[in-house]
């Protein structure tokens, strides 16, 4: 019950249901098709992520990975780690995760981005390692949002957050909650992720755009629905640009088409080892 998506993908190719690349004006009657043509288990996702990301929970999870003392790896090792991870897909038609994120860089590359946004694209996913660590799908991808404060109601399927048990405390379901108008985003947790988890096993070694768009690039109901702009302050609508910039890239690069990925290796390994030490705790 805790994985209702044959393959982590399902979620991700959700998103470019709901954000078609045409967007524009069409986004908002775009988003009303999605919420009545979601597949069950893509609903079912949301139901679990909703439910299940409280306050405590969150908290629970920074006090067991937050040390970061799971594994040393470089950051090769660590996507060769990843490619470990099988989803219930025909291994003929889906690319490995490998490819995936190359795919993402390459798109970036192309279109003259920054070495370090560059790389941004390669490791952005990495943070789904937490499933090779036994954690269930909803505790590994999903739509970012704050939690000890009111859930807003333009997060996606914010109707089954009346299944969180958070939405019934009174200190912790105020627009403000625990927080402070204006206080930052930095001073907020945000449900537990791969975005979250990255950011602390990367943050050190990357710009902070880099860092934004990592962290971020998933908060669709702030950069792209307008939601929490009461708890951010200038520093984070700066950055934002960043964390925009980097979305059509994380959406809609993904093709069939497979990356020369023994070819691309070495320009890969360059560019990670200008930024990064051999091995980095995880």
């Amino acid at each position: 019950m805790s994985q209702p998506l044959a393959n982590l993908d399902d979620w991700e190719e959700s998103l470019a249901a709901r954000y078609p690349a045409t967007a524009g004006g069409k986004a908002k009657e775009a988003f009303r098709d999605y919420r009545a043509e979601a597949r069950p288990s893509v609903r079912e996702f949301y139901r679990l992520n909703h439910r299940h990301q409280t306050l405590d929970f969150v908290l629970a999870k920074k006090r067991e990975y937050l040390p970061l003392d799971r594994k040393q790896m470089g950051i090769w090792e660590a996507m060769e780690f990843l490619n470990t991870l099988v989803d219930d897909s025909d291994p003929d038609t889906d690319l490995s995760q490998i490819e995936h994120l190359i795919q993402t860089a390459e798109a970036i590359r192309r279109d003259g981005h920054p070495r370090w946004f560059i790389l941004t694209g390669l490791i952005h996913d990495l943070g789904k390692i937490l499933c090779l660590f036994g954690e269930p799908q909803w505790a590994v991808v999903g739509d970012t949002f704050p939690v000890g404060c009111r859930f807003s109601e333009k997060i996606v399927f914010s109707e089954f957050f009346a299944e969180n048990p958070d939405a019934s405390n009174p200190a912790l379901s105020s627009d403000d909650g625990i927080f402070e108008p204006g206080c930052g985003l930095d001073r907020l947790h945000v449900w537990w992720g791969l975005g979250e988890y990255l950011y602390h096993v990367t943050r050190n070694y990357l710009p902070e755009p880099a860092q934004y768009m990592i962290r971020y690039h998933s908060f669709y109901p702030a950069h792209s629905e307008g939601a929490y702009g009461h708890l951010m302050n200038d520093r984070n609508r700066e950055m934002f640009r960043w964390v925009r910039a980097f979305n059509p890239y994380d959406l809609y690069s993904k093709s069939a088409d497979r990356p020369a990925v023994s070819a691309l290796r070495p320009f890969y390994e360059k560019l990670i080892a200008e930024f990064f030490p051999v091995r980095i705790a995880w």
